[in-house]
C-alpha cells in the first residue's frame, strides 16, 4: 500500500514541473506584449512630435500661397484663423493629434481635399509594391543564403558572395533603369511604367509591379543572403545537427526543421530594417515608373508647400514602419521560443530538487 502512496505525489511532482515552464511563459507573453506595445507608442508619439515640428518650423503659410500676392493683411489673417494657424504651437500639435487617432489628417491648403483620401489612394500602390518587393527579397535572398551555405567555400558560396557584394553597392534607381532598359525597351516584354490596382486583375498587376519590386527587393535580397549564409554555416557545425544526422533524420527534415528555424534570427531582423530602406527608395523608383504612390504623393506636396499632406503621409510612412517591426519581432518570438520564457532559473531548479 505504500508504494501507490509513494508514487502518487512523485507523480503529481512531475505534472507540476511538466505545467511551471508553460505557465512561465504564459506569465510573460502579457508584459512582453506590454513593452512591445511601450515602445511602439512612444516612437510613434515622438515621431507624431517630430513631423508636426517640421511643418510648423517650415514657415509655410497657406494663405500666402492660395491667395497670392494680392492677398491682403485682413485675408491672410481670416485664412489663417480658418486654417487654425492663429493658435498657439502646443494647441495645434494636440488637436492635430486627436484628429490624426480618428484617422483625419485635415485637408489639403490648395484642394481642399480631405489628406486621409488621398493617402487612401496612394498608400495601396505603395503597400502592394513594397509587398512584392518583400516577398521576391526573401525567395531570393534565403534561395540563395541557403544555397551558400550548403555549398560553403564551393563555386556557388564564392558566385553568391560576389552577386550580393555588387548588388549591395547599386542603388535602385541605377537598377531601375537597368531593367527598364533590359525588359522594356530591348526585350519589349514589360511595360516602363504606369500602374494597374489589383483588383482590375492579379496578372495585370503583376506586369506592372514586377520591375519596381525586384529594383527594390534586390539590395534587401542581397543583405538577407549574406546574413543567412552566414548563420547557417555556423548552425550547421553545431552538435545538434551532428546528433540529428547520426540518429537518422533526413538533411531535409534538420534543414528546415531546426538549422533554418535557429539561423533565421538575423536574417529576419534584416528583412525588418529593409521596409523603411525600401520605402524611402519608392521615392525616385515611383518617379522613374511613374507609380501614383505615396512616396510621389509626398514630394509634390512638399514641392507645393502643401504641410497637410506632407504630415499625413509622413505619419502614415511611420506607421507602416513600426507595423512592419512588431511583425518581425512577433516573427523572431515564434521563431524562438527561449525568448517567451520568464527568467526563473532558480525556481525551475527549486522545483527539481528532491523533497
Amino acid at each position: 500500500m505504500s508504494a501507490p502512496g509513494g508514487t502518487l505525489p512523485a507523480q503529481r511532482r512531475r505534472a507540476a514541473r511538466g505545467w511551471a515552464p508553460l505557465a512561465r511563459r504564459a506569465a510573460a507573453a502579457p508584459r512582453s506584449l506590454g513593452r512591445l506595445l511601450a515602445v511602439t507608442g512612444t516612437v510613434f508619439l515622438l515621431s507624431s512630435l517630430l513631423t508636426f515640428g517640421l511643418g510648423a518650423l517650415s514657415g509655410a503659410n497657406p494663405a500666402a500661397a492660395v491667395l497670392g500676392d494680392t492677398a491682403t493683411p485682413a485675408d491672410i489673417a481670416r485664412m489663417q484663423h480658418q486654417f487654425g494657424l492663429d493658435r498657439p504651437l502646443v494647441t495645434q500639435y494636440f488637436s492635430w493629434l486627436g484628429h490624426v487617432l480618428t484617422g483625419d489628417f485635415g485637408r489639403s491648403w490648395f484642394t481642399s481635399v480631405p489628406v486621409s483620401d488621398s493617402i487612401g489612394q496612394a498608400l495601396p500602390v505603395d503597400l502592394s509594391i513594397a509587398g512584392l518587393a518583400l516577398l521576391l527579397a526573401v525567395l531570393l535572398g534565403g534561395g540563395a543564403g541557403i544555397a551558400a551555405a550548403l555549398n560553403s567555400g564551393g563555386r556557388i558560396d564564392r558566385t553568391v558572395t560576389l552577386v550580393c557584394s555588387v548588388l549591395g553597392t547599386l542603388p535602385p534607381f541605377v537598377l531601375a533603369i537597368g531593367l527598364i532598359v533590359l525588359f522594356s525597351v530591348q526585350l519589349g516584354a514589360l511595360p516602363s511604367g504606369g500602374y494597374v490596382p489589383f483588383a482590375t486583375g492579379p496578372g495585370q498587376w503583376l506586369r506592372y509591379a514586377i520591375l519596381p519590386a525586384f529594383a527594390l527587393s534586390l539590395d534587401a535580397a542581397a543583405s538577407i543572403a549574406r546574413q543567412l549564409r552566414t548563420s547557417l554555416v555556423g548552425e550547421l557545425r553545431e552538435n545538434y545537427v551532428t546528433g540529428a544526422v547520426m540518429r537518422g533524420f533526413s538533411a531535409r527534415r534538420v534543414l528546415f526543421g531546426h538549422v533554418l528555424r535557429n539561423a533565421a534570427g538575423p536574417a529576419l531582423t534584416v528583412l525588418g530594417m529593409s521596409v523603411p530602406a525600401i520605402l524611402g527608395g519608392a521615392v525616385v523608383t515611383e518617379r522613374i515608373f511613374n507609380l501614383p504612390g505615396i512616396a510621389q504623393l509626398s514630394l509634390q506636396s512638399a514641392e507645393q508647400h502643401d504641410i497637410p499632406v506632407v504630415q499625413g503621409t509622413l505619419l502614415v510612412t511611420v506607421v507602416v514602419v513600426l507595423l512592419a517591426n512588431v511583425a518581425v519581432n512577433a516573427a523572431l518570438t515564434a521563431l524562438n521560443p527561449a525568448a517567451r520564457r520568464g527568467p526563473a532559473p532558480e525556481a525551475a531548479t527549486a522545483e527539481g530538487s528532491p523533497s
